[in-house]
């Protein structure tokens, strides 16, 4: 469905005299004045999306993935048009999990298309955001595309606080003193870390090529800004690597301590045996009954028996305790 459309004029939303979905007349009334028409979709249906790609002279190919969605972020040249993909992230602290959307965004001379899919990051904030800075809003498309690529990096910088938050407790279980169960929530954790992986890398090309403006849709004076993001996204690219080592080294770190626990129970284990083997042996000798063995007329063979027994046994866990097998 369309959530927005707008005509923009020297870093103002001017108002027309037609309708929303009159895209022909609006990119019309901005090109004659110098301005450049946004038009804001989510979730469009097929022929939705084919009558603005019939208004604005989108490329089929460049369509069709907007409308299938599940790109991987790039950044496409279609004639006098360029094609940005973007996935945007947010993070659901209850099951641990990264959700993902997708942002397609159609840039030409004097028009820009936003196709979002999914519920993550959300455009209007972004349109209110820029309609208040008017000599942002001056640069034409490429205000939109940086507003746009802002907002989604800004979320990138949120999930990866809430990543950050998560590896600390999952780091602080892995090396308490306390027996723990942490593989399920680790591997939880890198199987998320992958998704924003996969959002984050792939954009840092398109980044790149905006801040040294050699996109031929995008206003070279607008560089600057996109540096900044691409500052931003660099730094977000950095904690996803050093989020995903860490969840390497504490799953290696809970494997040791897992071997680490074993031995010391088979340590115990070994040592209890010890102690019932050394008075079973004994017993075991006492309790042949052979006419020629000594202490079978003895008075106080049982009683020494039974001493003997305790004392190799007490003997023996007084080693065990000093050594700290028990």
């Amino acid at each position: 469905m369309i959530v927005d459309s707008a005509v923009y004029r020297g870093g103002h939303r001017v108002p027309v005299e037609c309708g929303r979905q009159d895209y022909v007349s609006m990119r019309r009334s901005a090109a004659t004045e110098g301005g450049f028409v946004w038009i804001g979709l989510h979730e469009p249906d097929r022929d939705e999306l084919h009558e603005v790609a019939e208004a604005f002279g989108l490329h089929r190919l460049a369509v069709e993935d907007a409308f299938t969605a599940h790109q991987r972020p790039k950044l496409e040249q279609y004639d006098d048009s360029s094609f940005l993909v973007l996935k945007t992230l947010w993070y659901v602290d209850e099951t641990d999990a990264v959700e993902t959307g997708e942002i397609n965004l159609f840039v030409g001379a004097d028009f820009v298309v936003s196709v979002r899919h999914g519920q993550g990051s959300r455009l209007d904030d972004a349109r209110k955001r820029l309609e208040g800075h008017e000599r942002v809003l001056s640069h034409g498309p490429s205000a939109v595309v940086y507003a746009v690529c802002d907002e989604v990096v800004d979320g990138y910088t949120e999930v990866m606080d809430s990543l950050q938050e998560d590896v600390d407790e999952v780091e602080a279980s892995v090396f308490s003193p306390e027996r723990t169960n942490d593989s399920a929530r680790i591997y939880t954790l890198k199987r998320e870390i992958a998704e924003a992986r996969r959002a984050v890398m792939p954009l840092r090309e398109p980044m790149r090529r905006f801040a040294e403006g050699t996109v031929e849709t995008v206003d070279a004076e607008s560089a600057p800004f996109f540096r900044d993001v691409k500052d931003h996204l660099t730094q977000a690219s950095e904690v996803v690597e050093t989020l995903d080592n860490l969840l390497s080294t504490a799953f290696d770190a809970y494997l040791a301590s897992i071997s680490v626990q074993q031995n010391d129970d088979m340590r115990k284990i070994s040592a209890g045996a010890a102690i019932v083997v050394v008075p079973t042996l004994i017993a075991g000798i006492y309790g042949m009954n052979f006419d020629k063995m000594p202490e079978l007329a003895w008075r106080f063979g049982y009683g020494y028996a039974l001493l003997l027994m305790a004392a190799t046994a007490g003997l023996l866990w007084w080693l065990f305790k000093r050594s700290g097998w028990l």
